[in-house]
């Protein structure tokens, strides 16, 4: 008699704990959590998507996104949810509807959200969704608002060359 037959439902029951395992809650994003970002990614371009759940225009973004992290698995993505932690179980649902749970994610976990958003750039003023593209040098530059995909496609050329 096989394993499975003894316990049915066991290979359906792993199955579900290791995709809940394999898709970690977004990190604390805390003071010093920008810079650990940057050394985390020293020498590798990367896009940064600033993002929340309270914004349509975000949500609506998600599946272009979506779209490019398939197409151009070479670029880095980090997705940063600029709401409270308390909100990290809707962002994880939005984020795999989405099938952008796989990569780096990051949630705001401090109150004074407005010295987080300093320290990722003094010239930003919160307005969401915000994107910040990085060449291998990390030189930025950040664009608030909805990108179209050729607006990406640009950005993507100007980091990656």
């Amino acid at each position: 008699m096989t394993l499975k037959k003894l316990f049915p439902g066991l290979a359906f029951i792993l199955l579900t704990v290791f995709n809940i395992q394999a898709q970690a809650a977004p990190a604390a994003f805390t003071s010093g959590s920008y810079q650990q970002i940057l050394v985390s990614n020293a020498n590798q371009p990367f896009m940064l998507v600033v993002w929340s759940i309270n914004c349509p225009s975000c949500l609506k973004d998600m599946e272009l996104l979506s779209s490019i992290h398939k197409s151009r698995p070479e670029l880095k993505m980090i997705m940063l949810a600029a709401d409270e932690l308390s909100a990290s179980e809707q962002i994880q649902q939005i984020l795999e509807k989405n099938q952008l749970s796989e990569i780096e994610n990051w949630v705001y976990a401090e109150e004074n959200t407005q010295k987080l958003q300093f320290e990722i750039d003094p010239k930003w003023y919160g307005e969401l969704p915000r994107t910040y593209f990085f060449d291998k040098a990390h030189q930025r530059t950040g664009v608030s608002g909805v990108l179209s995909k050729e607006d990406y496609d640009a950005m993507f050329a100007k980091i990656l060359k």
